[in-house]
């Protein structure tokens, strides 16, 4: 007796949707559940939002930070001229919904400007 393509097609669509899903996403577990424990995959949240303008020979980073920890940030300033010095600004604090604005400048012209970020212990 041969089987109707009609009704083995959904059949097979579902049994191929249920295996290719991941093992823990079909499982149901106290990670998928929401409990408290269950946040060790969470990603903490840090870090200031800065944009980096740079205009000729000057570069400023304008730097807020939304979240609660404090956050240490510094301009670092590379010029395009080998015998140009690179700069990098002193540490700043950019503490919980607050807004610092850090300058820099080479001799001749930018070649980039990039802010880095670490916590404040």
């Amino acid at each position: 007796m041969l089987l109707s393509h009609r009704r083995t097609a959904p059949a097979l669509a579902a049994l191929a949707l249920l295996l290719a899903l991941p093992c823990d996403a079909a499982s149901d577990t106290a990670r998928n559940r929401g409990y408290p424990h269950a946040s060790e995959n969470r990603r903490e949240l840090f870090g200031s939002g800065c944009r980096v303008l740079v205009h000729g020979t000057r570069a400023s980073a304008t730097c807020t930070n939304p979240y609660p920890a404090v956050d240490r940030i510094a301009l670092h300033v590379e010029c395009d001229p080998w015998w140009d010095i690179d700069t990098d600004t002193a540490p700043a604090e950019v503490g919980p919904a607050e807004t610092v604005r850090l300058d820099g400048r080479c001799w001749k012209t930018v070649r980039t400007a990039w802010v880095s970020h670490r916590k404040a212990e």
